[in-house]
């Protein structure tokens, strides 16, 4: 017997948190970041041209950055019910992606309010 071999679970959910957390990250770019790495006292000049280049695009951002959260954030529910009733010997995704996936979804989510808040 030979067995299938499965594709990795959880990719498009990471994939739309990590897609979240740059449009996020291009949004804050321009004023929350440099204003809250400034008080931690950490230099923010790098910013700079990120910032130049996200400017134009805020409003683009602030939307797909919207959408991928909120969508990865679907996906990583379905998750965790698929994974309450997948028991010891199923396939889910990992307990440790899961994590890794809602941590990436509340930095985002940081991100994203702090990029639409200190503007």
């Amino acid at each position: 017997m030979t067995e299938t071999p499965h594709s990795p679970k959880g990719i498009g959910t990471v994939t739309l948190t990590l897609t979240g957390i740059a449009a996020a990250f291009g949004v804050a770019a321009c004023c929350a970041l440099p204003i809250l790495l400034a008080s931690a006292g950490i230099g923010a000049t790098w910013l700079g041209g990120v910032a130049f280049v996200a400017a134009p695009y805020r409003t683009p951002l602030l939307l797909i950055g919207a959408l991928c959260l909120v969508t990865g954030a679907a996906l990583l529910l379905r998750q965790q019910v698929v994974a309450a009733r997948c028991g010891p010997n199923g396939v889910c995704t990992p307990r440790w992606m899961r994590l890794l996936t809602l941590v990436g979804l509340l930095l985002g989510v940081a991100l994203l309010w702090a990029g639409y808040r200190y503007v």
